[in-house]
């Protein structure tokens, strides 16, 4: 095995930088960001401009655009959860009602509730989890004295993560998960279950800070068949997943895409929109 490399002082890692052909000429610009930001997370940053094999840009980069391309990724991102953060309560707000009224307010603790290929010791886990991790609020306090530890789903519901509410749809029967996807969003449940995997990685990256920017997704989001948008593995593809999820289709112009092309304008001189696979017409193709 290679050893590990040894750390660096912020000073070497602009001489590191720089031999990459980054043009850098203020130093101390460079060091308050690298001490901000550490250079490992910077440093993918460069991907869309590295020589294929080489640990060298192909051409000479200003800093000045490196650090923009990293304000606008930073920018993107609070723009995508917060479009995120609707979605996520509208999911938990129609799986826990249709599990209510189908199963009744305790029916997701039963692993009849649930398919065959739903691992139901592991969900009750992470069901206990959330408890335990929620142990001190007030809600979890009163469920606790008042109903013996019994939670309904719509109030356990929102102690789910989004990757926890996707394990949940995922277990559902196949008629359950179908009549969810048709009454939400009109699509089967094949296509619903590829968006809930993807908006979870999605949402995880957001929540962690990680770089969109030139970022290959894992998941390509499915498309419902009346659509002619082709996704890739770059980011367009979850904003337009995002766009068919949003709760409130009437709003989405001015909730994401008017705001999405102010940041765009903002940086359109040091970012570019092929990094992120967006279409020629990515407008009129993400609008509603």
């Amino acid at each position: 095995m290679a050893p590990l490399k040894n750390p660096t002082t912020f000073q070497d890692q602009v001489t590191l930088l720089q031999n990459k052909r980054i043009i850098i000429p203020d130093a101390s610009q460079c060091i308050e960001l690298l001490s901000t930001a550490n250079y490992y997370r910077l440093s993918g940053y460069l991907l869309p401009f590295m020589q294929s094999g080489s640990s060298t840009c192909f051409m000479d980069v200003e800093f000045d655009r490196l650090l923009n391309i990293y304000r606008f990724d930073a920018e993107l991102r609070n723009l995508i959860s917060f479009a995120i953060e609707k979605i996520e309560i509208y999911l938990r707000t129609q799986f826990a009602y249709y599990s209510a009224h189908h199963y009744g307010a305790a029916g997701y603790m039963s692993s009849a509730s649930y398919n065959s290929r739903h691992n139901h010791a592991m969900f009750l886990s992470k069901i206990n989890q959330c408890i335990s991790e929620n142990s001190n609020t007030l809600v979890v306090r009163h469920h606790m004295n008042k109903y013996n530890g019994q939670f309904p789903i719509w109030v356990i519901v929102d102690f789910f993560s989004i990757g926890m509410l996707s394990y949940f749809y995922r277990g559902m029967k196949n008629n359950d998960k179908a009549n969810l996807a048709q009454s939400m969003y009109g699509v089967n449940y094949q296509t619903l279950e590829s968006w809930m995997r993807c908006i979870t990685d999605l949402r995880n990256k957001c929540a962690h800070y990680s770089r969109l920017y030139y970022w290959v997704f894992p998941a390509i989001p499915r498309m419902p068949s009346n659509t002619a948008y082709v996704p890739t593995r770059r980011l367009f593809a979850q904003l337009y997943m995002l766009k068919l999820m949003y709760p409130y289709p009437d709003k989405w112009n001015d909730d994401f895409v008017k705001p999405l092309e102010k940041i765009i304008q903002k940086y359109k001189t040091h970012i570019s929109l092929n990094h992120i696979d967006f279409p020629y017409r990515w407008k009129s193709i993400l609008k509603i």
